[in-house]
């Protein structure tokens, strides 16, 4: 998203997708906060596509794939909306416009045949989250 500082898009994104997702109950705060600041960066995006079929320019580009990437997981940072995307009706547009495009599906599915682990157990736990464990020796 080359229109925001570099890197602070990712780190928010990232970040509000984990807290509802990966942290304890009890996190309502940053929960919020970082929802409420994924909001503000998809609201900026918006306001950015009004009129635009792509984000920088007039042809797709590596900035319309990485933005596909994060707004792909809408759901997760804006856990229990039924639509995520309906308060951003430009960002909508975008979205179902590039992830209709054959790459895209092919991109998709790239992972698929792999198993992943699906346990988050404490072993997993502890090496996710390791700064919420004391350091041990070693």
């Amino acid at each position: 998203m080359a229109f925001l500082p570099r890197d602070r898009p990712r780190a928010f994104l990232g970040t509000g997708r984990a807290f509802p997702v990966c942290s304890p109950h009890g996190l309502d705060y940053a929960v919020n906060r970082y929802r409420r600041e994924a909001e503000r960066h998809y609201r900026v995006l918006d306001s950015q596509l009004a009129g635009r079929d792509y984000i920088v320019g007039f042809d797709y580009t590596i900035v319309d794939m990485s933005a596909w990437g994060w707004i792909d997981r809408a759901s997760s940072v804006m856990k229990g909306a039924d639509d995520p995307l309906a308060s951003f009706p430009n960002v909508k547009r975008w979205f179902t416009a590039i992830d209709g495009r054959p790459a895209v599906t092919r991109a998709g599915a790239v992972g698929k045949d792999h198993e992943f682990k699906k346990v988050n157990d404490e072993e997993t736990r502890r090496a996710l989250f390791r700064s919420n464990y004391p350091a041990t020796e070693g």
